[in-house]
């Protein structure tokens, strides 16, 4: 009976050895289970902060790219229209080119023809009487080509017009015969002068800047241009004429101006048939 109590002590005695190191274990997986917890939650928490700093990061370059869409929307909106005026004047231009050069063109074949007919007849006349007037006729033509080579130096307006400097360059143009030219002198501030159909009104000058404030008077209208340069021509038009006049400043002194009208062949006669 002893023994058998012995027995059961000893076994009673080792039970809790086993249950100790079983909680020791558990003990120490629980806090290595919270550690490695604790370890990814702080892993995600930074990982999330990185990815809100990523998110907005994007965003604001998001919106300086979306504003520096817009600028250059607007500058390529600009540059559209700058190319466009360019390309118009650019049009206006090469038109001026091209008939400047069918111009010029056309004056050398002329003189051309007429040097290959003068060079015909001093072939067939020996005369001496016939090659001085011969000759006469050569230095005729080399005249009109240069005063046709003059002719293509001059400014032309914007209307494609030649536009005389002075009194010889506006008698070229008559002898042309396209238009007429009414020339005028105005001598002091508020002086008026009848050129061509209408009156010609003297306001100011401002010889500095070579400067000029004219009042004209048509067709029972008062048209003031002001701060006009020298030699910049003024188109306008006359009730019935389809055609523009123009209205050209060659010089500008203290309270006087000389310039010159001039009026297309076909206004000319229209306005001479209504009178």
């Amino acid at each position: 009976m002893t023994e058998e109590r012995d027995d059961i002590s000893s076994a009673t005695e080792g039970t809790p050895r086993w249950l100790a190191i079983a909680v020791a274990v558990l003990a120490a997986v629980s806090l290595l289970a919270l550690g490695i917890g604790w370890n990814a939650s702080n892993h995600a928490k930074s990982a999330e902060q990185s990815l809100a700093t990523e998110v907005k990061a994007l965003t604001q370059n998001q919106d300086v790219l979306s504003k520096r869409l817009a600028q250059s929307e607007n500058i390529n909106t600009q540059l559209q229209s700058d190319l466009s005026l360019v390309t118009g004047r650019l049009k206006v231009t090469q038109g001026e080119l091209v008939a400047a050069r069918r111009q010029a063109k056309k004056a050398r074949e002329e003189y051309n023809k007429q040097i290959a007919a003068v060079e015909s007849s001093l072939a067939n006349k020996a005369s001496s009487d016939d090659v001085r007037a011969l000759s006469g006729d050569v230095s005729g033509v080399r005249s009109d080509l240069d005063s046709t080579k003059q002719n293509l130096q001059m400014a032309r307006g914007e209307l494609g017009t030649l536009i005389a400097r002075n009194h010889e360059e506006i008698e070229q143009l008559r002898r042309m015969g396209q238009r007429d030219y009414f020339e005028f002198t105005i001598n002091r501030k508020g002086g008026r002068q009848k050129v061509g159909s209408l009156m010609v009104e003297l306001r100011s000058t401002n010889t500095r800047r070579n400067q000029y404030t004219l009042a004209l008077y048509v067709d029972d209208m008062r048209l003031e241009k002001k701060n006009r340069s020298v030699n910049e021509p003024i188109y306008f038009y006359t009730r019935g004429s389809r055609a523009a006049l123009e209205l050209v400043v060659n010089h500008v002194s203290k309270d006087k101006v000389v310039g010159y009208l001039s009026i297309p062949k076909s206004a000319t006669s229209s306005s001479a048939s209504g009178g």
